[in-house]
């Protein structure tokens, strides 16, 4: 079986992961904590087995988008063999907010 694809955070994915990491600490319990990184993880490894999985993000036909329980949104892109995290989403804010390159 195949291991998958390498995956690659842009540095502003991991700065929207960090400061939603640093909110939910705030306001969530641990076991919603766990329960996020385990669903992060899971979705990771599917992306990585299968980039096409997801759907089509509305913004740009190149993106997908993960829906990671229904506070966050993963979107990503597949390219030279490597599965490239571009944001790291809270379905809270207002969309317009979305910064996808």
């Amino acid at each position: 079986m195949k291991n998958g694809y390498k995956i690659l955070w842009t540095d502003f994915a991991l700065k929207e992961l960090e400061s939603t990491i640093e909110y939910l600490e705030e306001n969530w319990t641990e076991k919603e904590l766990k329960n996020l990184a385990s669903k992060l993880e899971e979705t990771l490894s599917l992306i990585s087995q299968n980039p096409d999985l997801f759907q089509k993000s509305e913004i740009k036909n190149n993106i997908r988008r993960a829906v990671i329980l229904s506070h966050n949104s993963l979107y990503y892109r597949f390219n030279n063999d490597q599965i490239e995290i571009l944001s790291f989403f809270s379905n809270r804010q207002n969309p317009k907010k979305r910064k996808l390159k």
